[in-house]
């Protein structure tokens, strides 16, 4: 894994990750319907942004990807539990499910080129 471009990925992922949920704490609407589906679209982009920054083969991509797209989620989402949004089991789900998104953004970013 390459190492700098695994920390501006996970590190967009986090960044892009915290605002919504700094805007989730204060909209209901954001906090009931886009957390999911938003926090998995973050992981798969930080999957993606992996990609086009390393330039690595498949696995370093996929495993990268993976990785960028699972750690920004992981930390966005603590600071989620931590405000009482969301209950700490997220914290498991909506990690395992953005490794899966991470990993899906890596592979469209080593088949688009």
């Amino acid at each position: 894994m390459k190492r700098n471009a695994f920390i501006v990925a996970a590190g967009a992922g986090f960044v892009a990750g915290l605002l919504m949920t700094i805007v989730g704490h204060y909209d209901s609407f954001v906090r009931d319907r886009v957390f999911a589906i938003g926090g998995m679209l973050i992981a798969l982009v930080a999957g993606f942004a992996y990609v086009r920054i390393a330039r690595g083969g498949w696995r370093d991509s996929l495993v990268g990807g993976a990785a960028s797209g699972a750690t920004g989620a992981l930390l966005a989402i603590a600071v989620s539990v931590l405000l009482g949004d969301v209950p700490p089991f997220v914290l498991a789900v909506g990690t395992m499910a953005s490794i899966v998104t991470g990993l899906i953004g890596a592979a469209l970013g080593r088949v688009m080129g």
